[in-house]
């Protein structure tokens, strides 16, 4: 399970202490992980990820004070959506990366069947490995079954242009993403991660 949340604030350096102060309301919620990625294209733009036990403490967290809470802290001026659902399928191109992914893009939109996309994305992993797409993260919306989030880890910043700008037939999220409420598509590094026991 997951929740994930793209915003901008004034100073991104603020959002991993904040966090990290955090560390035992995200475990009252059933936290796992949080990871972080800062914007290399909008300064301030933020994503961060939440991974949770299960469904059941998703309501009590998106109800409870502490999102808004590190929200005010560290500056958001308009409260953003916040995704939350689970994964579908993670599709890994070639042989397992020794290093850490260079740039992760994250796109959420809306797909009319997440099961044709999944076979899409099956059959097109050899031209996502060519495009430099190390692994995709498909993620469905628990409040909307077309609702998806996807997640791709790239080696540069310079792949990552040549995706968005030239989408795969298999990527139709990449199109969809900033329409609506969905936020542009996000393209960032790794920042920081937090392991939470419990």
């Amino acid at each position: 399970m997951v929740i994930a949340s793209d915003f901008s604030v004034p100073n991104p350096a603020q959002v991993w202490p904040l966090l990290q102060s955090r560390r035992s309301a995200l475990a009252g919620i059933g936290a796992r992980h949080v990871l972080v990625y800062t914007s290399t294209r909008d300064y301030g733009r933020v994503l961060v990820t939440i991974g949770v036990r299960s469904r059941e403490p998703i309501v009590d967290l998106l109800r409870s004070r502490v999102f808004f809470d590190w929200f005010d802290a560290v500056g958001v001026g308009d409260i953003p959506a916040v995704f939350a659902g689970e994964i579908v399928e993670r599709f890994k191109a070639g042989a397992p990366a020794e290093t850490a992914p260079g740039i992760v893009v994250a796109a959420t939109a809306s797909i009319p069947d997440v099961g044709s996309l999944v076979a899409e994305i099956r059959g097109a992993l050899r031209r996502f490995e060519a495009a430099g797409i190390r692994e995709t993260r498909l993620f469905r919306a628990f409040d909307d079954g077309h609702e998806v989030m996807i997640l791709q880890e790239l080696d540069d910043d310079e792949r990552a242009r040549r995706w968005i700008e030239h989408p795969d037939p298999a990527a139709p999220w990449i199109d969809g993403a900033g329409r609506g409420a969905y936020p542009p598509v996000f393209v960032g590094k790794f920042f920081d991660m937090i392991r939470i026991d419990g």
